[in-house]
């Protein structure tokens, strides 16, 4: 199935999770941190909205250190629903943003993000989950993840790729300040 390329006026990042030590737990974390933080730095200078939930801050700990700081000025928002389209106020951040179409990054890939995911997709959004900024802390959890969603349709993308094709040309304003984010 072809879908149409994402236009950057259309998109915008949901970041699930991405908590306490559960982060440093999952499998290839160094990777998923540095991937998601890249990801993060690289949506603020194309001035892509982003949305950062959190699982029950109280018990499992605020988003990683390495992502606050990127994440700075952003919205969190609070659930204890494993999907986050579970949660009216997360909901109605979504919507209130305009955006259609969702790059999404975090962990478990196998519970919120995939929950997540599926209500993105019942509610009517496209949805591209970055590869490279998902994880769970076993490996063939991330796999089944991937493999479930992509049967029902749901693109998979990477850092570069999103990047490159939100871009489309090395000729976009921030062409030279994404490269050195990339590279």
């Amino acid at each position: 199935m072809l879908t149409k390329m994402i236009e950057l006026e259309d998109c915008g990042l949901l970041v699930i999770d991405i908590q306490g030590k559960l982060a440093e737990l999952v499998h290839n974390s160094d990777s998923l941190l540095s991937y998601n933080q890249k990801l993060i730095r690289i949506c603020k200078t194309l001035e892509i909205p982003i949305i950062a939930v959190e699982q029950n801050p109280q018990g499992l700990g605020r988003t990683h250190p390495q992502l606050l700081t990127e994440l700075d000025g952003v919205t969190f928002y609070e659930k204890s629903h494993f999907s986050a389209l579970l949660e009216p106020t997360i909901v109605e951040a979504l919507k209130a943003s305009g955006k259609k179409h969702w790059l999404v990054t975090g962990i478990e890939s196998h519970i919120c993000v995939y929950q997540t995911v599926l209500g993105l997709v019942d509610q009517g959004y496209n949805v591209d989950v970055v590869t490279d900024c998902i994880s769970s802390r076993a490996f063939s959890n991330v796999e089944l993840a991937i493999a479930n969603m992509r049967a029902l349709g749901v693109s998979m993308t990477s850092v570069e790729m999103i990047t490159y094709q939100l871009l489309k040309t090395s000729e976009h304003h921030a062409f030279k300040d994404i490269l050195k984010i990339v590279k």
